[in-house]
C-alpha cells in the first residue's frame, strides 16, 4: 500500500485530499493507496468569512468545513506534525493524547499554512486576540457585545471609555475587513443601547506602513481610509504599537489609551516547524521551495515524493510577467493550488506528465461592513453596495461544498429579514461557572448593605 500523508487540513490540504479521493478512487477502493491527513483541528476554516463571523453575519460553524463529513476515504489523525524527516520518509506526529510517534509515508504533501506574525511588543501576549481561527472571531464578537452590556450599566468615566474602545493592529485585508465589520456591528448595536452615544465609541486601526490594503492601488486604499474615518474610526498610518501592558495601548506617535479589546492582524509568518524542523528545502523566510508543478525542490534538484502548496509554500507565480514572482498567500491561490497539486500527484503516480500551476488573479474584494465594500481588478475599481454584493457572491461560490453554501445563504437571507443576532455567548468559555455558583452557598448580606440597596431602590 502506498501511503500519502497530508500535513495540514486548511484550504490547500483539504482541497488536495478531496481531489485525491476523486482522482485515486479506484486505488483507494482496492487498498493500493492510503490517504492520511494530520491536523489538530477537525475542520477547515474558511478564513474570508471570519470578519462576517465577527459581525454576526455568518454563523461560526458555517465558516468551518468538517473533515469527517467531506473526506470519506481519508484517514484523519488528530494531532500536529512537529517534524518532517524526508530522508527517512517519516513525519513525527504529536497526538492530542499520548506520546509522539513516527508516521512513515511514500509521499508527503506539506500544506501546513502560515501562522500569525507577532512582534515582541510588551503586553501583546497577555491582552491580544488574533483573528485566524473561528474561535478567535467568536471571542471578538462576544467581547464587544459583553462590553456594550457592561458599559450600558456604568456611569460615564474611565471604565466605560475603556470598554467602548477597540483597537486593531494591522491594515491588511483581514485586519481592515474585521475592523470594518466590527465597527458596523457596533453602530447597529447603538439602536439597541440608548444609554450609549455614538460619540463614545473609539475604534482605532493601527498600521505601521504608509497605507492600508497593500493589495489594492493607492487611490482605492485612500478611499477606504476616508470611509472608515467618516464612520468615526481613528486610522493611524505610519504608526506602530509599542506597548499593550496592562491593556493600555501605547503608539509610536505618543498617543496612549486603555483599550477593552485589542485584536492582532499584523500579517503572517512561516509555520515554525516547517521553517526549522524539516530537511526539505526552505527559503530565507522559512517557506517550502517548490517547482511550478508544486513538487518540492527546483527544476535542477527536485525532491521525489514531496509536494507543497498554500500559504506555507513559495509557489512561483507564472501568471505574473516578472522573474522570481511568487503567488500571493491567500485563499484564492491556496484552493486552486491544492486542486492542481492533487492532479499532479495522481498523474505522477500513474507515470503521466504534470502541469504547472498557473492562475491569473481574479482581482481583490473586501467587505467594509454591511452594504459596503471595495473590489479592484487591474484598473477597474468598484465601491460601495455593488462591491459588497460581489464579495458575498464570490465567497459563497468559493467556500467548499454545496452544504456550506446553502447554510451561509440561509443565514444571510434570515439576517436580511430579522437583522443580526446580538446575543453574547461569552459564558461558554466558562461553562461550569453557573453550576459552581448554584452549588456554592451564598454568603449572607450585611444589614447595612441591604439598607443601602433598599434606599437605592
Amino acid at each position: 500500500m502506498r501511503r500519502i500523508v497530508i500535513v495540514g487540513g486548511g484550504y490547500a490540504g483539504f482541497t488536495a485530499a478531496r481531489e485525491l479521493e476523486k482522482r485515486l478512487r479506484r486505488e483507494l477502493r482496492r487498498g493500493d493507496v492510503e490517504l492520511v491527513l494530520v491536523d489538530p483541528r477537525p475542520y477547515m476554516t474558511y478564513q474570508p468569512f471570519l470578519p462576517e463571523v465577527v459581525a454576526g453575519s455568518v454563523e461560526a460553524r458555517h465558516a468551518a468545513v468538517a473533515h469527517r463529513r467531506h473526506l470519506r476515504r481519508t484517514r484523519l489523525v488528530d494531532g500536529s506534525v512537529v517534524r518532517i524527516d524526508h530522508a527517512d520518509h517519516a513525519v513525527v506526529v504529536r497526538p492530542r493524547d499520548g506520546a509522539p510517534y513516527r508516521l512513515h509515508y511514500d509521499d508527503v504533501v506539506v500544506t501546513a499554512g502560515a501562522v500569525t506574525r507577532v512582534f515582541p511588543v510588551p503586553g501583546v501576549a497577555g491582552h491580544t486576540i488574533g483573528m485566524k481561527h473561528v474561535e478567535e472571531a467568536v471571542a471578538i464578537r462576544d467581547r464587544l457585545l459583553t462590553s456594550f452590556d457592561r458599559a450600558a450599566g456604568l456611569p460615564r468615566g474611565p471604565e466605560r471609555e475603556r470598554l467602548l474602545t477597540v483597537t486593531f493592529v494591522g491594515g491588511g485585508f483581514s485586519g481592515v475587513e474585521g475592523f470594518a465589520e466590527l465597527l458596523s456591528l457596533a453602530h447597529d448595536l447603538l439602536r439597541r443601547y440608548p444609554e450609549i452615544d455614538a460619540g463614545e465609541l473609539a475604534f482605532h486601526l493601527v498600521e505601521r506602513g504608509p497605507r492600508i490594503l497593500p493589495e489594492v492601488t493607492e487611490r482605492p486604499g485612500r478611499w477606504v481610509v476616508d470611509q472608515l474615518r467618516r464612520r468615526g474610526a481613528h486610522v493611524h498610518l505610519g504608526t506602530a504599537l509599542e506597548s499593550a501592558e496592562g491593556g493600555v495601548v501605547t503608539l509610536s506617535s505618543g498617543e496612549s489609551f486603555p483599550s477593552g479589546l485589542l485584536v492582532w492582524t499584523a500579517g503572517n509568518a512561516a509555520n515554525p516547524f516547517v521553517a526549522t524542523h524539516t530537511d526539505l528545502p526552505v527559503d530565507a523566510r522559512g517557506y517550502v521551495v517548490v517547482r511550478p508543478d508544486l513538487r518540492v525542490g527546483t527544476d535542477d534538484a527536485p525532491v521525489e515524493g514531496a509536494w507543497a502548496a498554500g500559504d506555507g509554500a513559495a509557489v512561483p507565480d507564472l501568471a505574473v510577467p516578472r522573474a522570481g514572482a511568487l503567488a500571493v498567500p491567500n485563499a484564492q491561490h491556496a484552493v486552486r493550488q491544492g486542486r492542481r497539486l492533487a492532479r499532479n500527484l495522481a498523474a505522477a503516480l500513474r507515470g503521466r506528465p504534470t502541469r504547472p500551476y498557473v492562475h491569473g488573479s481574479l482581482g481583490v474584494v473586501a467587505t467594509l461592513g454591511l452594504g459596503s465594500g471595495i473590489f479592484q481588478y487591474r484598473r477597474l475599481v468598484v465601491r460601495g453596495l455593488l462591491a459588497w454584493l460581489m464579495h458575498r457572491g464570490y465567497h459563497v461560490l468559493a467556500i467548499p461544498t454545496w452544504e456550506r453554501k446553502a447554510r451561509v445563504l440561509a443565514v444571510w437571507l434570515t439576517a436580511g429579514v430579522f437583522g443580526r443576532d446580538v446575543v453574547s455567548l461569552a459564558s461558554v468559555q466558562t461553562p461550569r461557572a453557573a453550576f459552581t455558583a448554584a452549588t456554592t452557598p451564598a454568603e449572607p448580606t450585611a444589614p447595612e448593605e441591604a439598607a443601602d440597596h433598599a434606599a437605592a431602590a
